[in-house]
C-alpha cells in the first residue's frame, strides 16, 4: 500500500480519488479553493473536496504556489503524488517533494492534445479516437515520460461531458493498476516523443459562438466539444442561446437564417442545415428544439 497525496479539483477527478482511497493510503487531498457559483455567487466547494469529505480524508486548498509547496512539505514524506485535473501548474520545487514524483492522468493519447482542454479540443477537431495516458510529471506541459496509455473510439454523438466521464473511469483504473509496479521499478516510464504533438488550449469565451459561416460538420463538432458546459452559443434574432445538441438536417434554410420545418427548428449554415435538438434561451431552462419552436410566434428569423 502506497502513501499518496492526491491533487485534483473537478468532477472528472472524483472516480480516481475513490479508486485510490480503496487501494492506498491517501494522506492528503489538495484541490483548488471554493469558488462563487450561480446568481447568488455563494462559495461552492469543488467536487473533489466534497468527495474527500465523504471519504473522511484531510483536504487542503492552497491559494498560491508558495502555499502549495508549504502544504506538500508538511505532508511529506509520501511515496508519490497523484494528479488529475488539478488546475494549477506544479512548479519544479514542488515536483521534487516526493521522491518518486507525481503521476498524472491526462485525457488524451499524448503527445496529441497536450494542455488544458484535451477532450473538448479533440471533439471540436472531429477526432474519432482518443484515450487516456498516465505520465510522470516533469517541468513541461504534459511532456513527461509515459507509463501506460489506452485508446478508445469516440462515439459519433458523444459530447465532452459524456466522453470525459468515460475517460475518467478508464484513467482511474489505469492509475490504480500502475502505482505499485511503478514504485517497485517494474513499470518504467518511457520518454515521450514530440512528434505529432498538438495543444489543447483552455476553452475561452471566443470559442463558444456558432457562426452562420461554419460548415455543418464543424458546427456539430463544436457543440459536442462544448456540451454540457460551458456550451456553444447561437445568436438567434439578436439573443444568445446556449446550444447543447445539434444534428445535420435534411432541409437547409438560406445561410444565416433559421426556419421551423415540420415543427423542428433548423439553421442554415455554409453547406447545409443543422437541427437544434436541445437549447436554452436566455433566462430559461434547457428545452428541446421542438418545444422551443412551439413557443415561437414567428416561423423563421436570423442567426449570426
Amino acid at each position: 500500500m502506497a502513501r499518496i497525496v492526491f491533487l485534483g479539483t473537478p468532477k472528472s477527478a472524483v472516480t480516481t480519488l475513490e479508486t485510490l482511497a480503496v487501494r492506498h493510503e491517501v494522506a492528503l487531498v489538495i484541490s483548488q479553493p471554493d469558488r462563487p457559483k450561480g446568481r447568488s455567487k455563494k462559495l461552492q466547494p469543488p467536487p473533489i473536496k466534497e468527495s474527500a469529505q465523504r471519504l473522511d480524508l484531510e483536504v487542503a486548498q492552497p491559494t498560491s504556489h508558495a502555499e502549495l509547496l508549504e502544504t506538500l512539505v508538511d505532508a511529506a514524506p509520501f511515496d508519490v503524488g497523484a494528479v488529475v485535473a488539478y488546475g494549477r501548474i506544479i512548479r519544479p520545487e514542488a515536483l521534487r517533494v516526493p521522491e518518486q514524483g507525481y503521476l498524472n492522468i491526462h485525457f488524451s493519447l499524448l503527445p496529441r492534445w497536450r494542455g488544458a482542454a484535451p477532450v473538448s479540443r479533440a471533439l471540436m477537431a472531429g477526432d474519432t479516437m482518443t484515450g487516456v495516458t498516465i505520465i510522470k510529471l516533469d517541468e513541461g506541459l504534459d511532456t513527461g515520460p509515459v507509463l501506460t496509455a489506452q485508446a478508445v473510439d469516440v462515439g459519433t454523438k458523444e459530447n465532452a461531458g459524456e466522453l470525459t466521464d468515460r475517460l475518467a473511469t478508464m484513467g482511474a483504473h489505469l492509475l490504480g493498476e500502475s502505482i505499485v509496479p511503478y514504485l517497485s521499478g517494474d513499470l518504467v516510464p518511457i520518454l515521450q516523443t514530440d512528434e505529432g504533438a498538438t495543444y489543447a488550449d483552455k476553452i475561452e469565451t471566443s470559442d463558444r459562438p456558432l457562426r452562420a459561416s461554419y460548415a455543418v460538420g464543424a458546427a456539430v463538432n463544436r457543440v459536442r466539444g462544448l456540451a454540457p458546459d460551458p456550451a456553444a452559443t447561437l445568436n438567434i434574432d439578436g439573443e444568445a442561446h446556449k446550444v447543447f445538441e445539434v444534428v445535420r438536417a435534411d432541409a437547409s434554410p438560406p445561410q444565416g437564417r433559421w426556419q421551423i420545418v415540420e415543427g423542428i427548428p433548423i439553421v442554415g449554415l455554409a453547406d447545409g442545415g443543422i437541427e437544434l435538438v436541445t437549447l436554452q434561451p436566455p433566462g430559461k431552462t434547457p428545452m428541446s428544439g421542438v418545444d422551443w419552436a412551439r413557443g415561437r410566434r414567428e416561423s423563421g428569423g436570423t442567426v449570426r
